[in-house]
């Protein structure tokens, strides 16, 4: 019997790795050319697109073709391009649920702070503190819009698993660091006897303000302005949201944080967090490794956690019945009830 043969070892994976910068930087620059705006009217060709868009023919025709090899735009016999279903939804300007700021805005200033990876993991410190206040609202105001999508589906989910639309009595939320709104908007959507009260940086309740409104929702919104640690939340809440929060906190934060939501739920309440999850051992899944590098950039003590990190941690605060609930998103998210 022949030995079966070894795989052979090559530098192809390495070289793959090597040019995985280049989708998202063509995605973002053609989200800043106006490339999927452009062909929201229509296929167009190569030429079209320059005289509508005032970009280079040069440009254009080297970002478009590899859009179309990234399955974003088709291109037909006449070399005229047009969107496909998954650009059309989510990479034009103007829709809602559009990643298009996040290409546009966000991503640039990530990207110029990761290039600073080598001298941050040297010296421990990040390229800046998007958790502090006086530098984070100014990146937050423009990223929590754009983040809409990844939250929506999963703030929608824990609506419906709470059975919020047959309440009978009026349901308070308070939505921690709130950001768009969107876990709030979500619940209230759902019934009329839900009260939220956003908490956020007084820089941030403008912008949530702004998106309450946009999703019909701000007059069933209270807004409490200070850091989560120092603002009064109140009392006798029925859920409390945390919507990708304690990764930028850090553990010691995230404990004392737990411990105050704790305290401002009713008996019998319920605490859902959303967070990118890592398993026990740290070695998946990918995303979630990898958002743990973003926290190293962005903030001073931010980091991703299991979910038996985080269900001692609120089991420390007083919490019993931590569960996971399938949910759209990076990671299930983790409910768990203030004893009656």
């Amino acid at each position: 019997m022949k030995k079966r043969e070894r795989k052979k070892l090559t530098p192809e994976r390495l070289q793959q790795f090597g040019f995985a910068y280049a989708p998202p930087l063509i995605i973002s620059a053609a989200v800043n050319n106006k490339v999927f705006d452009t062909l929201e009217g229509g296929a167009k060709t190569v030429e079209q697109v320059e005289k509508e868009t005032g970009a280079s023919a040069r440009g254009l025709r080297a970002i478009m073709d590899a859009l179309v090899g990234l399955q974003l735009l088709k291109k037909d016999r006449q070399s005229r391009y047009f969107l496909t279903p998954e650009s059309q939804a989510f990479l034009i300007s103007e829709k809602s649920g559009t990643l298009a700021g996040f290409f546009g805005l966000i991503l640039p200033v990530m990207t110029s702070r990761w290039l600073r990876l080598t001298d941050i993991v040297r010296d421990g410190r990040p390229a800046v503190a998007v958790n502090q206040e006086t530098e984070g609202t100014e990146f937050f105001s423009q990223l929590v819009e754009t983040i809409v999508p990844m939250s929506y589906p999963g703030a929608q989910k824990l609506a419906d698993h709470l059975k919020v639309a047959k309440a009978k009595e009026q349901v308070r939320v308070i939505d921690l660091a709130a950001g768009s709104g969107i876990w709030g908007i979500a619940v209230a959507q759902k019934s009329p006897r839900v009260r939220v009260t956003a908490v956020d940086w007084a820089g941030m309740i403008p912008t949530t303000k702004r998106i309450t409104q946009k999703f019909g929702a701000r007059d069933r919104f209270d807004f409490i302005e200070g850091d989560l640690l120092e603002a009064n939340f109140g009392s006798g809440y029925d859920v409390a949201t945390l919507g990708h929060i304690l990764h930028s906190e850090g553990e010691q934060r995230s404990r004392q944080l737990l411990k105050k939501t704790f305290r401002a739920l009713k008996s019998g309440g319920t605490i859902a967090i959303a967070e990118w999850l890592v398993n026990d051992d740290r070695t998946k899944p990918l995303p979630s490794l990898m958002f743990s590098v973003q926290m190293l950039v962005n903030t001073e003590k931010g980091d991703t956690f299991s979910f038996n990190e985080i269900k001692k941690w609120l089991e420390d605060a007083g919490f019993k019945k931590v569960r996971k609930l399938e949910a759209p998103g990076p990671s299930p998210l983790i409910l768990a009830t203030k004893p009656s």
